[in-house]
């Protein structure tokens, strides 16, 4: 993996890591979850072959501190950052963009704000819930999330958080659950929230990069469960101007996590616009699980 080009650039109420590698047109990718800008490690390399390649950590995340450690998180504010990064890295030429959950959110927004600095946008699984008809249902069971880590801390927040994450929407309301998908399922996380038991003869030391990244994605958990969960969830896109700017927005899902609660906004927001939903490999992390042919696929859908 090649050494990125790391920067630092002041924005309002923060200052943002972000890491730059290759030569070609700017593709900016929004990390999403607990991640930051290394959460897309596994198909930078490949996509500098032909892209200008930046990824960031975002406000509150890892090495791009608030100026208020408390402050409230809004996407609009998280999309401005974005902007402000291609205002820096490409000031003349319209950008591609990609993220995935939460950061999915981000790029949705960024498109209906700053239309004329996007050249096309991929989202992958944005779980813009408000969307849904359901959209009560899952108000609740954040709630019910939110209290949980209020009162018991952490790791049962997460856990109850992680629970549903599998259980597509039917068989979460037969459960009597009606609990959701992940934004984005925290490294070293099973589906049940508890950390993945690992044979002692199967215990591999990570390589010093990647021990890092996971140790800052576990210091990001209570920032990402305690404000970035339920402001990013409550976020309402306009559905309107999404529409009429359908022929830059390529809105993805998962091909194993069909019915399940970041797939439907995004199929939702595909018919609605009017177009395909593409379906990427693996699931709602499928950029971790199948880092290549997730990459083929996402150069192809950004140059066609």
């Amino acid at each position: 993996m090649t050494d990125p080009t790391t920067g630092r650039l002041r924005v309002d109420g923060a200052t943002l890591h972000y890491e730059v590698r290759g030569t070609g047109p700017l593709l900016l990718l929004i990390p999403g979850g607990a991640g930051d800008a290394a959460s897309y490690d596994g198909i930078a390399d490949d996509l500098a072959i032909d892209h200008t390649v930046a990824s960031y950590d975002p406000r509150g995340m890892s090495r791009s501190p608030l100026d208020d450690p408390e402050a409230t998180q809004q996407v609009a504010q998280h999309a401005d950052d974005a902007f402000r990064l291609l205002e820096l890295l490409s000031p003349d030429t319209p950008a591609r963009v990609a993220g995935c959950s939460s950061g999915a959110i981000v790029a949705l927004h960024l498109l209906a704000t700053h239309p004329g600095r996007v050249a096309r946008v991929v989202a992958h699984e944005p779980p813009v819930v408000e969307v849904l008809p359901d959209a009560a249902e899952h108000r609740a069971m954040l709630a019910r999330v939110q209290d949980t880590f209020r009162r018991d801390g952490l790791m049962p927040a997460v856990a109850e958080f992680a629970a549903a994450l599998s259980r597509p929407a039917d068989l979460s309301r037969a459960a009597g659950l009606n609990r959701p998908a992940t934004l984005s399922q925290p490294a070293g996380l099973s589906r049940s929230g508890a950390e993945k038991p690992v044979a002692a003869e199967a215990v591999i030391e990570l390589p010093p990069r990647a021990a890092a990244r996971a140790e800052r994605t576990r210091a990001n958990m209570p920032y990402f469960l305690g404000r970035i969960v339920p402001s990013f969830m409550a976020y309402v896109p306009d559905l309107q101007r999404l529409a009429a700017l359908s022929d830059r927005l390529v809105l993805a899902g998962g091909a194993d996590s069909r019915g399940e609660l970041p797939y439907r906004p995004a199929a939702f927001l595909a018919e609605r616009c009017g177009t395909e939903l593409v379906h990427f490999p693996g699931g709602h992390i499928g950029l971790s699980t199948h880092p290549t042919e997730f990459g083929e696929l996402l150069r192809k859908v950004l140059s066609a």
